[in-house]
């Protein structure tokens, strides 16, 4: 973004950011199956959560948080299998220095004490763990930096419509996906909460549609592409008007009065009737 300022040239800025899912408590198991095997695949199986539209974190009613853990903890193995390290579904940490830090987001005592599921790491093979945490603490920095890894916290909540002041409460995320039947709570998501994009019932397609345009907003980033959307990024729309000599606006010019002045305000609020009337002079100024 600096260097393009220097030359005044356009720019799409996608600064990814802490991308939440929110899940609320679907009554059928099919349903509960299939959110389940998109919210896994979203987190661990797009490069071990190392992507900028990755979840970040889950919102669950505190009634259904139970389920919800034991769902997770029978799918990873499923998908992953029961070593994890040996899949070929299972991205390593991309370098030395990323995976300490996340090693450092683990160890953090109570962020330890809050692992339910995984843990474990291997530093020469840079793998850690498809890991789940149960409500670390909000302060720790698992829960305010951008995580970027296979690490998966959930935080349970009074009620799901808590969700949306917990999201408003933080920076803007990139993304915020939501699993949610509920047509009324759909708006209310959609209304009440800021986000480069809103998914319902899946996660990171809208990256892969490019029909839709991608972007964040505020601190996760602005502007937006994919598809046309990027040539229009990238594009100037140059306004063109043209004008015939066969009509004119005579109060457009001086000398002005009141009279004029009045013709102006309705002209441009479009009030056609008041500007035939004040000619007319059947409305004063």
């Amino acid at each position: 973004m600096g260097a393009a300022a220097k030359h005044l040239t356009p720019v799409t800025l996608e600064l990814g950011g802490k991308c939440p899912v929110i899940i609320d408590s679907l009554s059928s198991s099919w349903d509960k199956k299939i959110a389940i095997k998109r919210i896994l695949s979203g987190k661990f199986g797009s490069c071990a959560g190392q992507a900028c539209i990755g979840i970040d974190y889950i919102l669950v009613d505190k009634t259904f948080v139970n389920e919800l853990v034991k769902l997770i903890k029978l799918g990873i193995p499923k998908m992953f299998g029961e070593n994890p390290k040996e899949s070929h579904s299972i991205s390593r940490i991309v370098n030395r220095n990323h995976f300490l830090r996340l090693k450092n987001l683990l160890d953090e005592p109570m962020v330890k004490k809050s692992v339910i599921y995984g843990g474990s790491s291997d530093e020469d093979n840079l793998y850690i763990e498809p890991t789940v945490l149960l409500d670390p603490p909000m302060q720790s920095t698992i829960m305010t930096e951008e995580i970027f890894g296979p690490l998966l916290p959930i935080i349970t909540l009074d009620k799901i419509e808590d969700s949306i002041e917990f999201i408003n409460a933080r920076p803007k995320p990139l993304t915020i996906y939501a699993f949610t039947k509920n047509e009324e709570f759909k708006r209310k998501i959609t209304k009440g909460t800021s986000s480069g994009s809103l998914v319902f019932n899946d996660t990171i397609i809208q990256y892969a549609a490019d029909t839709l345009p991608f972007g964040g907003v505020g601190q996760s980033g602005f502007g937006r592409y994919h598809g046309k959307f990027s040539f229009d990024t990238f594009s100037h729309e140059k306004a063109i008007a043209r004008r015939s000599f066969l009509t004119d606006i005579w109060f457009r010019y001086p000398p002005w009065s009141d009279h004029t002045l009045q013709l102006f305000k309705s002209a441009f609020i479009y009030d056609y009737l008041s500007i035939v009337l004040i000619t007319l002079g059947l409305k004063k100024a």
